[in-house]
């Protein structure tokens, strides 16, 4: 892959590659156009498709198309995201697919959630852009996340002997109704995806999770990812800069309890495969089983 970016960058008048990061479908690259001027980022498909415990079907080309188009909509709307410049597509198949964006620094300050809190807000009150997210599997939210619940659940029984059933779709379809109504989701904001300058927030990226969904689902995923401290999230804060401009979901009943739950067993299946780490694996699936009775107590 490496000679066919190398090719491809050159073609776009872009050299001196750096790397940043790689996740499970895309590397991330520092570059600088050649003559000289502001430096670029340059997101690359790893693969055209792949695989994961979490998410079995990813199209990497849907998901940098999606990010192309998200982030221009969010830049025209005031939203700080990485301003797009090209998506170049591949001609055949050992090249690799690319988006090419303006580069945000980040000068690795403490992250601050009551900024942070007040630009969730924004986007939450946004309309809803185009096309249906990519995660969202052309399905409906409630049917979406109880689905994704329960694929994940068995996928966590393959992994861990003795994993007790999952819960019972009836039980949790009602629950999952009210997802429906629609705001734009990040779903997955935490410190490695927010580019800050003295705490603010310079850059949200990383929109391969989005959806239309209710806010609450935002809220139960930052719920969970509080409980990693590398995640930098102050949901006191967070919900005080979202009161500036929203209502915050409710923190507690079964809604709550559910998007909480589809975050869990996402994380449980992270720290058991994707990223392994035993210690947070166990922490993780004794948080899903506590989530999971708190759901099947009669209320």
């Amino acid at each position: 892959m490496a000679r066919g970016l190398d090719e491809r960058l050159a073609d776009l008048g872009i050299t001196r590659l750096e790397p940043l990061g790689r996740g499970l479908e895309f590397s991330v690259f520092r570059a600088e156009p050649v003559g000289g001027g502001a430096p670029l980022a340059v997101r690359v498909g790893e693969r055209r498709f792949d695989s994961n415990v979490n998410d079995p079907w990813v199209d990497t080309r849907a998901l940098l198309s999606q990010e192309h188009r998200l982030t221009r909509w969010l830049s025209d709307h005031g939203l700080p995201v990485p301003e797009p410049v090209t998506l170049v597509l591949a001609e055949t198949s050992d090249e690799p697919d690319l988006l090419v964006s303006r580069y945000v620094d980040d000068d690795g300050s403490e992250l601050d959630c009551f900024h942070l809190g007040e630009l969730l807000a924004r986007l939450h009150t946004l309309s809803l852009p185009g096309p249906r997210p990519v995660a969202a599997e052309h399905l409906p939210a409630p049917r979406l996340v109880v689905g994704r619940i329960l694929r994940r659940w068995r996928e966590i029984a393959r992994l861990r002997d003795g994993w007790p059933p999952p819960p019972s779709p009836g039980r949790l379809l009602p629950i999952a109704a009210p997802l429906s109504r629609a705001a734009l989701l990040h779903l997955d904001v935490r410190r490695a995806n927010v580019r800050c300058h003295k705490g603010g927030v310079r850059a949200l990226l990383d929109w391969s999770n989005a959806l239309h969904a209710h806010p609450a689902l935002e809220f139960g995923r930052l719920e969970e990812f509080a409980r990693l401290p590398e995640n930098q999230l102050d949901l006191q804060a967070l919900r005080a800069g979202y009161a500036r401009h929203a209502e915050p979901p409710p923190a507690a009943g079964p809604p709550a309890l559910l998007c909480r739950l589809d975050a869990a067993v996402m994380l449980a299946l992270v720290f058991l495969s994707e990223s392994p780490d035993p210690a947070r694996a166990d922490a993780a699936l004794r948080r899903v089983l506590e989530l999971a009775d708190s759901l099947s107590r009669p209320r």
